[in-house]
């Protein structure tokens, strides 16, 4: 068959009759001579095929297939371990976002220092300081090393020709829209650039076997900046949280194709820099002597890790017509669903008129519905100024009927706070294996729950109080 040529006919065009002006796509006024009607098409489609080429390694049975070219090695920070899996696999790429001041930068330079060693060189590009300032974070957090490598560039050819002349183990870019190509038009951060990019690396990673640490930016809605396709072209991608007022800093995995993506890593902000924290839950614990009215105890499930919290409520008589409701760490839909559920459920009418202010302790969130029956219980503790029982954990996600309902991973719950040395537990019905010496208790809905707090000091409607 003979090879079709390219013509103006084959090309798909549009020409005006009145001038001659030319488009790609068909209006119904010209630009150029602003006659209407006047633009009609006079190319037709090409048809483009793709002829077979040469193939660069041979198809193999994927058991013939070697896997120990994918075998992760460790960061040197045991809970970035932990949500990559084990490690960085060679050639993999991993963008970590997150919002202006939460750490990103301090916990990547440890990192790059870390993994550096006499086999494993680390190159770490910074696009937004220069190279004496991260000089100076290195030297606050302790993180020099000789086969570390530092540059200040912006330009996609200098940062390879980097690569060229170090030759890394493991890239760190910091961050993704500084780095411009003086190939594609726009200004860094464009998502024609960032595509470029990103895309010059990830090919620079599969050829060399490099691994590669990509920081992002996010939106004001903290969704990670930049085409959508940045996220399917990298292999994990990593959300690091964590309030600027708190310590707390959490590295969570929204995509590893290298491991799972329900393992989330805790560490500490310090003057110091980042330490990661294999035993996070004193953080979010208040240690006393003696019990205080409206605080209650839960274990949440951040990823697959069980972590004991605190949740901590206290009414006072209102000033206003309209009861202030307040919430820190507490989704405020919740607390008012619990509201409701101990007004109407528990027959407690104590609360209707006072202001309500509901927190968490050391900066942790409470999402999940597995907090509802700790947070019905500290109101109800405070509403009655009757502290609960010490040692007391509360797990259960309450219902609009109120009843307890059952959440995933119980056993694991209450492991967690017997190893914490908590003795007592109140949990929905059917709760599995209970740890030896923990005593567990099971409610059906909130009434029994209610039976904890002290006989004659439950929360009651003030006209009964008077009597």
């Amino acid at each position: 068959m003979a090879a079709r040529t390219k013509t103006a006919k084959d090309r798909p065009s549009y020409r005006c009759t009145e001038c001659g002006w030319q488009t790609a796509k068909w209006l119904g006024r010209c630009p150029e001579c602003q006659a209407w009607g006047t633009v009609e098409e006079y190319g037709a489609p090409a048809v483009r095929t793709t002829a077979a080429g040469r193939v660069s390694t041979a198809a193999l049975p994927i058991g013939q297939v070697d896997g120990r070219q994918a075998t992760a090695r460790s960061t040197g920070v045991d809970e970035l371990d932990r949500v990559l899996g084990g490690g960085l696999v060679p050639g993999a790429v991993v963008l970590l976002a997150g919002e202006p001041g939460v750490g990103k930068s301090t916990l990547l330079l440890d990192v790059a220092a870390k993994a550096a060693s006499d086999e494993h060189r680390t190159l770490y590009v910074t696009g937004e300081e220069s190279a004496s300032q991260v000089r100076l974070r290195a030297d606050r957090i302790n993180a020099l090393n000789d086969h570390l490598y530092l540059a200040a560039e912006t330009d996609l050819s200098a940062v390879l020709g980097h690569l060229d002349a170090v030759k890394p183990s493991l890239l760190v870019l910091d961050s993704v829209q500084t780095v411009a190509s003086p190939e594609i038009d726009g200004a860094p951060g464009g998502m024609a650039q960032v595509r470029e990019v990103a895309g010059a690396l990830i090919r620079a990673s599969k050829e060399r076997g490099m691994s590669t640490l990509l920081v992002g930016h996010v939106t004001k809605d903290g969704a990670i900046a930049g085409p959508r396709l940045l996220e399917h072209l990298v292999d994990v991608v990593l959300h690091f949280e964590g309030d600027r007022h708190a310590r707390l800093r959490l590295v969570r995995g929204v995509k590893n194709r290298y491991g799972a993506t329900d393992e989330v890593g805790c560490f500490e902000l310090h003057d110091e820099g980042i330490i990661g924290l294999a035993d996070p839950s004193g953080l979010f614990l208040t240690r006393r002597d003696t019990a205080v009215p409206g605080t209650c105890l839960t274990v949440t499930l951040e990823g697959r890790r069980p972590l004991v919290a605190e949740v901590q409520a206290l009414t006072v008589d209102s000033q206003i017509p309209s009861p202030r409701r307040t919430t820190s760490g507490l989704e405020t839909s919740r607390v008012s669903m619990m509201l409701a559920v101990l007004e109407q459920r528990g027959r407690i009418t104590a609360l209707g008129k006072r202001d309500i202010y509901s927190a968490t302790v050391g900066g942790v969130k409470l999402s999940e519905p597995a907090a509802d029956l700790a947070i019905a219980l500290a109101l109800a503790s405070a509403a009655s100024d009757t502290p609960l029982p010490k040692n007391l954990v509360a797990i259960g996600e309450v219902g609009l009927a109120g009843e307890v309902r059952r959440v995933t991973g119980v056993q694991r719950r209450l492991s967690e706070a017997h190893r914490l040395g908590f003795t007592h537990a109140l949990v929905p019905a059917d709760p599995g294996k209970v740890p030896p010496g923990m005593k567990v208790t099971e409610v059906a809905d909130m009434g029994d729950a209610l039976r904890v707090l002290p006989r004659g000091r439950r929360p009651r409607a003030p006209q009964e109080a008077e009597g």
